[in-house]
């Protein structure tokens, strides 16, 4: 008698091309444990705004080579239906430093770029808000972005950005998701492994134009050009941040920088941390203990992919660490005092955020919005207003994340550090 929960997990394990799961997912079904059964090969990992997360692990309820494969099919027969000159414009694809997401990024690739999409491909592990960032410089019909942001490590994910360059919402979460149903029922899904790196004839390499042009927007934000005499300690939290956090500071003068070199580098076990989220107890540690042996101004951490900031500033002798709502009210106070916004700039923030943010705008003038919880959402609101001709000056989310003007349409924990060194 058939059996449609083995049926499909022994479809799943033959179909998946990774050897490592492929054993993992036999063995689950050898071992007759019809919950791990379940658990595994049961249901999917559902899709939504933003994206997928989920454990690593065989089956379609966890993340691996197979379920980005198939997510990437979704996306982009769904792009291909709802954005005019899809395949020509392309979709540019990044990642992080955490396990399985260099290969996953690979597998996005070839599958995109055989079904006939021109494909722009970061080559190393880079930011979120930089993968934002080169969708809507490049005029990209979508973005992928491999992470799970400041999940656990034995977690990651799958992001997708929209042409508009912020994070997909309705309908574009539900089409992608339905596309994946269809998809889910069969594996044959086209991979030539002729496509799978740049400079193969439809992959392209992101260039050194589209980096060099995010740290130029980046630079326009400032408002402040004066001394840079503050000694500031940072933290890229084993995550991929440095470089790019690194280089915005040093180009604009903040050389006594200190790094915490035991979190500096990608490291997808996030080692010295219990939860990477500088937001967790613990997480700082390192870096209050090197802000007391130098002597530090300021402290700055991302979280793993660098679209969150925390931020310590001395009061004394001690660090005082800045809740998301209170770094948030201080960048749009800064911004809105010093910088030159038109006649009808905008603040945005979330209904779970501080409303001191409106307060803030009342005093300069400035329109104030409330958004549902998301960063997503905010981004909506930025580009609404600048569609009918006003300016966005900023959003923010009490959970770390700060968007400035429209460099980027997402949280960017690296603008936002240049900033509020400035301050």
């Amino acid at each position: 008698m058939s059996d449609p929960l083995l049926d499909g997990a022994r479809r799943w394990v033959h179909d998946d091309p990774d050897p490592q799961t492929r054993s993992e997912g036999q063995a689950i079904i050898d071992s007759g444990d019809r919950d791990a059964i379940r658990s595994h090969f049961g249901t999917r990992l559902s899709f939504g705004t933003a994206g997928m997360r989920g454990p690593l692990g065989p089956g379609p309820n966890r993340m691996n080579r197979a379920t980005v494969i198939r997510v990437t099919a979704a996306v982009g027969e769904y792009a291909g239906d709802v954005v005019a000159n899809a395949r020509t414009r392309g979709i540019v694809i990044g990642f992080d430093g955490r396990h399985g997401s260099r290969q996953f990024a690979r597998d996005a690739v070839t599958v995109l770029a055989t079904a006939g999409y021109r494909v722009y491909a970061f080559e190393d592990v880079v930011p979120t808000p930089r993968l934002a960032h080169a969708l809507t410089h490049l005029g990209a019909a979508a973005g992928i972005m491999v992470t799970a942001s400041h999940n656990p490590p034995e977690d990651n994910g799958y992001k997708v950005f929209w042409a508009d360059g912020a994070q997909i919402v309705p309908p574009h979460d539900s089409g992608i998701s339905a596309k994946l149903d269809e998809i889910s029922a069969t594996a044959d899904i086209p991979r030539d492994s002729e496509f799978s790196t740049p400079n193969s004839g439809r992959v392209d390499a992101v260039s050194d134009t589209t980096h060099e042009q995010y740290f130029r927007e980046v630079a326009a934000l400032r408002v402040y050009g004066g001394d840079a005499r503050i000694r500031i300690v940072y933290s890229a939290m084993h995550g991929v941040g440095r470089p790019s956090v690194e280089r915005v500071l040093t180009s604009h003068g903040y050389h006594d920088l200190h790094l915490v070199l035991e979190q500096a580098e990608p490291d997808p076990d996030f080692s010295t941390v219990s939860f990477p989220n500088p937001e967790e107890p613990g997480a700082m540690d390192l870096s209050l203990r090197l802000a007391a042996e130098v002597g530090a101004d300021l402290v700055l951490a991302n979280d793993p992919d660098a679209d969150r900031l925390c931020v310590g500033v001395a009061t004394g002798a001690d660090i005082r660490m800045l809740s998301g709502n209170e770094v948030g009210v201080l960048l749009a106070n800064e911004l809105l005092t010093h910088g030159d916004f038109g006649d009808d700039p905008l603040v945005v923030t979330t209904i779970v955020s501080t409303s001191m943010l409106a307060k803030v705008a009342r005093a300069h003038g400035a329109k104030y919005r409330e958004t549902l919880t998301g960063f997503k959402w905010l981004a909506q609101a930025g580009l609404e207003h600048e569609g009918a001709g006003g300016r966005f000056v900023m959003g923010f989310e009490e959970a770390l994340g700060y968007s400035v003007g429209s460099v980027v349409r997402d949280k960017d924990g690296v603008s936002a550090a240049l900033l509020f060194a400035d301050l």
